[in-house]
């Protein structure tokens, strides 16, 4: 929701009405990662989602954790959180893919060009649809080494993060060639600029 709702009381309850409106997952997140958008330190961070995520658990939902922090990755695991949901595809820390591994819950694994605050500057792609593919396709590669079965594994070719309209637009254009990832796909579109 970029904010909207930032208190811990309303999350719940906007999470409680999406719900029972019939959403499936709930994911929650802590630090923005919109274009532009500065970082958050890590105990902001948890103090923002951890209740949040228990709440939502408790009241027998699907929670995903949308994080880039290995140490929100397991504490939101302790809340009850049943999925990552990571931006930086486990790149962000150095940390984040052996703790993902380690507790065994399916993750996405996101492409994005650059860090948030300045992702959009310029990003260039010499052909966006390969590079994606390929950055998505080492990431798999990279989580089944490191223990993450591949069955537990959901890429995004991030779209509207370090990309033009253009890009989108290929990239949308070409979802099909994202099968032979030989994992789910998850495309989030809503409220982007480009549309």
């Amino acid at each position: 929701d970029g904010g909207l709702f930032a208190s811990a009381g309303a999350a719940i309850a906007h999470g409680l009405r999406l719900a029972e409106e019939g959403a499936d997952i709930l994911d929650v997140g802590g630090e923005s990662t919109r274009p532009g958008a500065d970082a958050v330190d890590l105990e902001t961070e948890l103090g923002r989602v951890i209740p949040v995520i228990e709440a939502l658990a408790k009241a027998g939902h699907r929670v995903s954790a949308d994080t880039r922090k290995p140490e929100v990755m397991r504490r939101a695991a302790a809340a009850g959180a049943c999925m990552i949901n990571d931006v930086s595809a486990l790149t962000h820390d150095a940390q984040s893919l052996g703790v993902a591994a380690r507790l065994g819950l399916p993750a996405v694994l996101m492409h994005a060009k650059g860090a948030p605050k300045t992702m959009q500057a310029n990003p260039s792609y010499t052909d966006v649809v390969q590079e994606v593919y390929g950055f998505l396709e080492k990431r798999i590669a990279a989580c089944e080494a490191a223990g993450l079965h591949r069955g537990l594994l959901i890429a995004d070719p991030g779209i509207g993060f370090g990309k033009t309209g253009r890009h989108n637009l290929e990239l949308l254009h070409h979802l099909a060639r994202f099968r032979g990832l030989g994992v789910p796909l998850l495309v989030g579109l809503s409220r982007k600029a480009f549309i």
